[in-house]
């Protein structure tokens, strides 16, 4: 089993409170200790869950104690140079949804980029905030470098939610058939507070959802043709992305083809 390890890059470990870590804590320093021997380069993601209970004070001194605690744990065994990051979590809100959204952008080698089209983007279109969503699982995988809070996240998991649900019952045809998220999809909602919330498609898998004020909306055409080159840029990072892969697939089949087999012939290309 621990041969697996081997693939995996990033382990996400839930660790309840408010009073009953101390086992949590345990079994969290046991899993940790034996993945980082078999991987070494694997990043843990500790999610401190169930804390919807507790004041805010009292998140915080609880996340600090598990936090020392762990890394205590490890330097104890002479394993300092592992590194722990720590989320609190509930299922009362969307702060499981922000922090496997953290977790995820660990992963995607072209953050960087997509971060640095989305400030252009809203620099220039004259928008306060904007994300990139994954539809399906809600998780925003880039943001421009303003701060995120979580009552904007909510707002944009909500909104994601009822493009979705009115595409299901009015978007579909007749018989049933067709796809509630498509290249049409599109979404204005007006606050009472003057800002819109604009929904626009990137991909079949992607959407972005922005905060506009009333007055930079006045501007939407101008809005939309930055939208426009935007999702061309995010196309052509992915297309690259998939190039990248398909020439890496292919040097790799073609050095394993020039392997000898066991009786000494060489392998003859597929």
């Amino acid at each position: 089993m621990l041969e697996s390890w081997w693939d995996v890059q990033n382990v996400a470990s839930p660790s309840h409170t408010p009073d009953d870590y101390m086992e949590a804590l345990a079994r969290l320093h046991l899993t940790v200790t034996r993945a980082y021997k078999v991987n070494p380069d694997i990043n843990f993601e500790i999610f401190i869950h169930k804390v919807d209970g507790l004041s805010d004070d009292h998140k915080i001194e609880t996340q600090r104690d598990i936090h020392q605690r762990a890394n205590d744990d490890l330097a104890d065994a002479g394993l300092e140079k592992i590194h722990l990051s720590f989320y609190l979590t509930s299922i009362y809100d969307h702060s499981i949804f922000e922090a496997f959204s953290k977790v995820v952008q660990k992963l995607i080698p072209q953050l960087p980029t997509l971060e640095n089209l989305l400030n252009i983007f809203i620099s220039n279109s004259g928008i306060e905030k904007a994300f990139l969503f994954d539809v399906v699982s809600k998780i925003y995988i880039a943001t421009d470098s303003t701060p995120v809070d979580m009552q904007t996240y909510e707002l944009c998991c909500d909104m994601i939610d009822v493009v979705i649900d009115i595409s299901c019952i009015y978007g579909l045809k007749d018989d049933g058939t067709g796809t509630p998220y498509d290249k049409e999809s599109m979404a204005i909602i007006k606050l009472n507070n003057t800002t819109v919330l604009y929904l626009k498609e990137v991909t079949k898998f992607l959407a972005l959802v922005c905060f506009v004020r009333e007055e930079s909306f006045e501007r939407k055409g101008l809005i939309d043709y930055n939208f426009h080159c935007f999702r061309k840029a995010i196309q052509e990072v992915f297309e690259v992305r998939m190039k990248v892969v398909r020439s890496r697939k292919h040097q790799s089949h073609l050095q394993k083809n020039k392997r000898p087999t066991p009786n000494g012939t060489p392998r003859m290309p597929l």
